[in-house]
């Protein structure tokens, strides 16, 4: 196994001023009343782009920032389809609510674990994300982003979710999930199977990242149903897959994007199409070294829901397709897997975060302390402490009780702080920085 490290990563698509003119164009939605299908429209729809894109800009994250907040706490003066904000508006001036952001540390944080459990918000993450975005003794806001091993939809669609899950506005560019560095494949290769997630999502993340024709394990089982003989398409997802003829069609490289909701047909597909001759189904490589290159959005073996246990994720996916591969064939095979702890995860987030302190502060180098907070050791603290090692930034581990972690027992990947929540892990970074002063 392999973990993908990129000197380069795809940029997110974002506002574009018009030249030289100072005025920011932006639709004006209320996160309480937005539909998901209002995410295909307008520039503050905010998605992964192509490679060609150029590297994010603060001043976007910025101003994204701020009128995703406006979103939230002016609901009822949003449902305008269009508005102009001067340079010297409230939104996005010097004077503006951005104006005293903290210009020296940031907080990193999971998802899963740490803000939500089995779908249900912690109860002290709110608490936590009030006093990061003001409501402290000292009035500061202090800048903050999501790195999951989480996906299956867009990033905007994650973000509207969290958003309303939260109470806080999350922009975009705040938000990165595992198959974020997936998007600058999509110039590499034209047909692509994309595995897991709920009903089409995935298919449509991908079409999203610049994909052009993307394939779902249901495509196929419509074609053949024998090729998945347990598996039986619902109405909807039968009337969502795709009429086709995979007979002469080379599938050139699978991607599991989310984690799979019927892991006995997707092995069975990947498998088939890993041992076979050029990605073409029904086919068997005598050498076994034809078939597709595979990559997983992310590695987590186990991650924690609402029941009382940790649940098998993608990581477990992957030990299983690796050890039914080698059962068949007697070869291993080679996977790519992103997200934490690969450094491309963490790579992309110095990046947006040195780029964001470049516009807003006039400092292009990167911010002195991240503060990463998460409760996997062995992808969280550990992604954290390696990175740490060559960064120029202090990478701050904190593990918290929350999620996959057990109180109590031992990590094998150690954080430099335990704490039981993330609202300890807040306190204790801004009390850390307070006495640093």
């Amino acid at each position: 196994m392999q973990y993908y490290n990129s000197d380069t990563m795809p940029a997110p698509l974002h506002i574009q001023n018009e030249g030289s003119n100072t005025h920011h164009h932006a639709r004006r939605l209320s996160i309480a009343d937005v539909t998901k299908e209002d995410l295909s429209h307008g520039p503050t729809v905010i998605v992964p782009g192509s490679p060609s894109v150029g590297s994010p800009t603060s001043t976007t994250i910025a101003e994204t920032i701020a009128l995703a907040r406006d979103h939230l706490e002016h609901p009822a003066e949003t449902q305008e389809p269009a508005v102009e904000f001067e340079e010297d508006s409230d939104d996005v001036s010097e004077n503006s609510q951005l104006s005293n952001v903290v210009p020296d540390y940031v907080f990193g944080f999971d998802l899963d674990g740490v803000f939500l459990r089995g779908g249900n918000v912690i109860p002290e993450a709110k608490e936590a994300l009030r006093i990061l975005n003001g409501d402290n003794e000292e009035g500061v806001k202090v800048p903050y982003i999501f790195l999951t091993n989480g996906g299956g939809k867009t990033e905007a669609e994650r973000c509207l979710d969290l958003s309303r899950q939260l109470d806080v506005a999350v922009s975009p560019e705040q938000f990165i999930c595992g198959h974020t560095p997936m998007s600058e494949m999509a110039a590499q290769y034209h047909t692509v199977l994309v595995v897991g997630g709920e009903g089409e999502k995935c298919r449509h993340v991908a079409e999203n990242y610049g994909f052009k024709d993307v394939v779902t394990p249901g495509d196929l089982v419509k074609w053949k149903p024998s090729v998945c003989p347990f598996r039986k398409l619902t109405d909807e997802e039968y009337a969502n897959s795709k009429e086709r003829d995979f007979t002469d069609v080379n599938i050139e490289a699978i991607f599991v994007f989310a984690d799979s909701r019927d892991w006995a047909s997707d092995a069975q597909i990947i498998l088939e199409l890993l041992m076979s001759k050029n990605g073409r189904m029904g086919t068997v490589s005598e050498s076994h070294t034809e078939g597709p290159p595979i990559f997983f959005a992310h590695n987590d073996v186990v991650w924690s829901t609402s029941y009382d246990l940790t649940r098998y994720g993608m990581g477990a996916l992957r030990i299983m397709i690796e050890a039914l591969y080698k059962e068949s064939t007697g070869k291993t095979i080679d996977v790519t897997t992103y997200g934490k702890p690969s450094k491309a995860t963490f790579d992309y987030a110095t990046r947006v975060l040195q780029q964001w302190r470049k516009d807003l502060f006039d400092d292009p180098a990167p911010p002195r302390t991240v503060y990463f907070v998460g409760d996997t050791p062995e992808s969280d603290i550990r992604g954290s402490n390696e990175y740490d090692e060559h960064s120029e930034s202090d990478w701050y581990s904190i593990l918290v009780e929350t999620g996959v972690y057990e109180s109590g027992t031992e990590p094998r990947y150690k954080p430099r702080k335990t704490v039981r929540n993330v609202l300890e892990a807040v306190k204790f970074g801004m009390e850390r920085e307070r006495r640093r002063k």
